[in-house]
This record gives structure tokens, C-alpha cells and sequence, in this order.
């Protein structure tokens, strides 16, 4: 009586009903039920000669060989899973790269409306209602136009942004009540913008090239699978430490915590509302938060449109003193 190892449901599901049918008589392993018993019962005689020990010895290594294959066979794909698992996993420079041109760089260019809330911590409120225009080069070139519409005090000012790649972005403030065109130094890039909680590199993003960074883990964030990247600053910064949960699927910042040189969170920043814009997903409300003071910025992303075709023009100094009407509406 012989026992067979019944492999072919996970054959099939392994190698399909083809290739398991083909494969079948090189990988299905026979026992033979009487040998087993002679082999494991310490209580039964010997009853191999030198040749039956010998054939005994060739067939079990025939079994041996096609249990092998079979096991190859079987768990192959497993392990191409596992392996395809670990190469497909991005370094923490690769993720923040995608994370970068997926917050800062969608589109070929970029219309909105933006309401900027800063709230203190006693609940008192001031809004100020701006247009943002953005506009995208090759090899890494940017450029951002901001206007302000209200309140009184500030309306009027203009921010205009000049990024080239591999060096600190050129900014420029135009203050209205001065008629005073002001260079923003790139040591001043980290203060704060316009009285907000964000920094003016926070509006424009801020140089890979000036932080380390390693992945420290992988986890959820509001039910959004994310990567937690740590980035120190290589010199001198307004934080010693970052931490950012980036989204598997859109590589969107969800989150980001801000450390200082006592290594106490200062600061935090929060994508409140991700919505899709012509096929793009966009953070339309964020926060930032000073937790040490309580004071938090707010921010609504209203009107919000990609390739519209923003020409080179709309970013010139000129264009600080005189804001391109075509995009400037809705005073």
C-alpha cells in the first residue's frame, strides 16, 4: 500500500493547472508505508542485505531530491515576494525627493485662492485673503508669486520667490505702505512669514541638499499608511530634528513635528483636508502650530487650479509694484 503526499491544490495555486500537471510526476513524493514502519520500529529486524541497503539508500535519495524540488517549487514565489517587498522599499532621500515635487511641485503651474487664519491661543483671530501663483521650470526651477488682498493693513504687499536648483532660493517682499521692494536674506528664510506660523521656506520648501535623513519605521496615520522620515539640518537651522509621516500613495506630508536644540517639540504641522484637483491630490487645508505658545496659522487652499499656463512675465520684480491684473482678481 503506498501513501501519496497530496501537493496538487498548492501546485495549482502556485503554478497554475498546466504547469502543475506537467510538473506533477517529478514532484509528488511516494511512501512506502511498510518501510516507513521497519525503518522507525526499533522492535523490527533488519531485513535489508547490502544491496537492498544500498537501493534503499538510492531511492530515498530520489525521494530526498524530489522532495526538494517540490519545496523549491512551492516556495519560490514566496520568496520573490519578500524579496520584491525589500527592493521596492525607496531610501528616506528617494522618499523625500517624491514627497518634495508631490507638496510643492504638482502641475506645471498652479492657481489659488488662500485664506491664511491666525489664531492665538486666548481663540482672537486675524485673516488675511491672498492669490498664490506658482510656476514650474526645468531641472528643478521654480518660481511663486503671493499678492495680498486683505486685511487693509497688508493689502497690496507682494512675495516673489526665484528657486534654481543647488542654492538658496532668491525672495523679495514689496511692502506697499513704504513702496519698498525688500530682499528676504537666506538667513532670514526659516523667520516667520508675514507674522504666521509658517516661515517663508516653509512657503516655498526647503533645500533636500541641506538635511540628513534616514527612515526610521513604517506606519499608519489616520488609517493612511506612511513612511517616518527623520531629517536633521547638516548646519545651522531654526530645528534640530524633523519628523515627517509622508503617505505611501501620494507621498504628501500628513504630518510633521518640529524639535528644538533642547530637543522639546516646538512646532507642528498638520494636512487637515487632501482633496483631488485635476487629477492631483492637494493638501487644501493645513495647520501649523506653535505648541509651546499655543499660537497656530491655519490655512485654505480655495479656487485651486493646475496648468493654466502662468507665463514668465507674471514673475518679475516689475510685477511686485504692478501685480498682473489677468491673475489678480477677486479684490
Amino acid at each position: 500500500m503506498k501513501r501519496h503526499l497530496t501537493l496538487e491544490p498548492l501546485l495549482i495555486a502556485h503554478l497554475g493547472p498546466a504547469t502543475a500537471a506537467a510538473e506533477r510526476p517529478l514532484i509528488v513524493a511516494q511512501v512506502s508505508q511498510p518501510a516507513v514502519s521497519r525503518i522507525s520500529n526499533p522492535q523490527t529486524p533488519r531485513i535489508f542485505n547490502a544491496a537492498g541497503l544500498a537501493n534503499a539508500r538510492q531511492t530515498g535519495s530520489r525521494r530526498y531530491g524530489r522532495l526538494e524540488v517540490c519545496a523549491t517549487v512551492l516556495l519560490a514565489p514566496l520568496l520573490l515576494a519578500a524579496s520584491s517587498a525589500l527592493a521596492q522599499t525607496p531610501s528616506a532621500d528617494e522618499i523625500a525627493g517624491k514627497s518634495q515635487q508631490a507638496f510643492h511641485y504638482a502641475g506645471r503651474d498652479m492657481t489659488a485662492r488662500v485664506v491664511m487664519t491666525l489664531v492665538t491661543a486666548g481663540g482672537e483671530q486675524r485673516v488675511r485673503d491672498m492669490t498664490m501663483l506658482r510656476r514650474n521650470g526645468d531641472a528643478g526651477r521654480q518660481k511663486y508669486f503671493l499678492y495680498f488682498h486683505s486685511p487693509a493693513d497688508v493689502r497690496g504687499t507682494a512675495f516673489l520667490v526665484n528657486k534654481e536648483p543647488g542654492r538658496d532660493a532668491d525672495r523679495w517682499l514689496f511692502i506697499p505702505a513704504l513702496n519698498l521692494v525688500q530682499r528676504i536674506a537666506a538667513r532670514d528664510a526659516e523667520s516667520s512669514f508675514v507674522g504666521s506660523d509658517f516661515s517663508y521656506e516653509d512657503i516655498s520648501g526647503r533645500l533636500l541638499t541641506l538635511d540628513a535623513r534616514k527612515l526610521l519605521r513604517e506606519e499608519s496615520l489616520d488609517s493612511k499608511p506612511c513612511y517616518v522620515i527623520e531629517s536633521v539640518p547638516k548646519s545651522r537651522a531654526s530645528f534640530t530634528r524633523k519628523l515627517a509621516w509622508i503617505d505611501k500613495a501620494s507621498f504628501l506630508p500628513l504630518k510633521e513635528e518640529y524639535y528644538d536644540a533642547q530637543k522639546d517639540l516646538f512646532k507642528v504641522f498638520t494636512a487637515d483636508e487632501v482633496r483631488d484637483v485635476d487629477g492631483l491630490p492637494t493638501i487644501t487645508k493645513r495647520t501649523m502650530k506653535n505648541v509651546k505658545s499655543g499660537h497656530r496659522t491655519e490655512v485654505t487652499f480655495r479656487q485651486v487650479k493646475y496648468n493654466v499656463g502662468l507665463t514668465e512675465d507674471v514673475f518679475t520684480e516689475r510685477s511686485l509694484r504692478r501685480p498682473p491684473a489677468q491673475w489678480i482678481s477677486g479684490d
